[in-house]
């Protein structure tokens, strides 16, 4: 196995743009970092969450940039280094030599790692040339929350690249609980986070309230707050947030994680959609 059978995968992206490209490049990277992840039995321990997670795994149609896990228990003693061992043994079998930073030795509730890869656009066959000034590094960041809410509930999903292989990740109540956290909680708003809670509404997806309301009563701005989370509550929190968001920072957020193609629907977002989106996901 090497470098080849990256190559055959990025030209099956079918890529338009440079930006599409180096996504695409992103991605593959991301399914081998969690193939390794798998091969060095991370998942008997911790659980994959988070917009990478629906995009791999669900379908969802905008990259994303980082890699984020759950502990299925609290563990503020956990390390990378054996896991990230493990996936430089799988970059390396594939032709690819990794730079990794290991910042899990800090008292943080979330304990990161990143790696790097210098030398893609040497290695494979691009498409698209790329200038002095464009992104010559392909980075993905690595987060895990050792210290997981309560209520969390999962399912198992399956991947067959670089090798067929099991991941346990959030189910979608859950991940969507995760998301209207992220909403609610961030100190700026992400496009992202509002392309993710179109794809929910348009799933119908239903709200894990048990774990929203442990994952809010311990960050953001209703930390050691006792409120009764559930869907009236989370409707009017929303209302609220959809009024004060900038709907143009937010556009321009979110483009460069979509096809060319894809960039066209964002001609329609403002406040009066997502209120009538809302509205949708209120009924159902």
């Amino acid at each position: 196995m090497n470098i080849d059978i990256i190559t055959e995968r990025l030209k099956n992206y079918g890529a338009k743009t440079k930006q599409e490209e180096i996504n695409a490049i992103k991605e593959i990277y991301q399914e081998i970092a969690l193939c390794g992840l798998a091969r060095g039995d991370f998942f008997k321990y911790a659980a994959f969450q988070g917009g990478t997670c629906l995009r791999i795994l669900y379908g969802l149609k905008r990259f994303s940039e980082d890699l984020d896990f759950i502990l299925l228990a609290t563990d503020p003693s956990f390390k990378w280094e054996k896991y990230l061992k493990a996936i430089e043994l799988e970059f390396n079998s594939l032709g690819l030599t990794l730079e990794i930073f290991d910042y899990s030795n800090t008292d943080s509730a979330v304990k990161k790692a990143l790696l790097k890869e210098h030398v893609f656009r040497k290695l494979l066959m691009l498409k698209h040339d790329l200038l002095p000034s464009d992104k010559q590094i392909i980075k993905i960041k690595l987060e895990v929350d050792v210290n997981p809410p309560n209520g969390s509930t999962y399912e198992t999903k399956y991947l067959d690249y670089p090798y067929p292989f099991s991941i346990l990740c959030q189910d979608l109540p859950t991940l969507f609980a995760t998301k209207i956290h992220s909403i609610f909680c961030r100190k700026y708003s992400k496009g992202r986070d509002w392309f993710d809670f179109l794809w929910y509404v348009s799933k119908k997806a239903s709200i894990n309230y048990t774990f929203l309301q442990a994952a809010l009563f311990q960050t953001g701005p209703f930390k050691n707050k006792k409120i009764i989370v559930d869907k009236d509550w989370v409707i009017e929190q929303l209302k609220k947030k959809i009024d004060e968001t900038d709907w143009k920072e937010i556009k321009q957020d979110i483009a460069p994680f979509l096809k060319a193609d894809d960039q066209r629907i964002l001609q329609e977002w403002n406040k009066f959609l997502f209120h009538a989106m809302l509205q949708k996901f209120s009924i159902s």
